[in-house]
């Protein structure tokens, strides 16, 4: 397994409608993720600077959560977000991958 983390930007005045979106995840989106070998997820989130801090773990040769645009259930959960979240073009979210500086089992 690898561990992958990432910062997101959500939008000012919309912190609980994102938890409420998140409390209701489409199942479909949840089997998808974990049919991608994508497991131990959380997401916390930066009161003071509304940055979402992510953190993943993935099979060696898998892929993140971020790399799975290419899937219609993936885009349509993005066009869902994208009026709380900071968005590319194509409403993924604007990700910035964050370095491991640092674990411990």
């Amino acid at each position: 397994m690898k561990r992958f983390a990432f910062k997101m930007f959500l939008k000012p005045g919309f912190e609980e409608e994102y938890q409420r979106r998140h409390a209701a995840l489409w199942p479909e989106l949840k089997r998808q993720i974990k049919e991608a070998g994508i497991g131990n997820y959380s997401i916390f989130w930066d009161r003071d600077t509304n940055i979402l801090f992510a953190c993943q773990e993935m099979a060696d040769d898998g892929q993140s959560s971020q790399d799975m645009g290419a899937d219609e259930i993936t885009r349509k959960w993005w066009d869902y977000m994208a009026d709380i979240m900071e968005t590319n073009p194509d409403n993924s979210p604007v990700t910035i991958p964050l370095r491991e500086v640092f674990h411990l089992d």
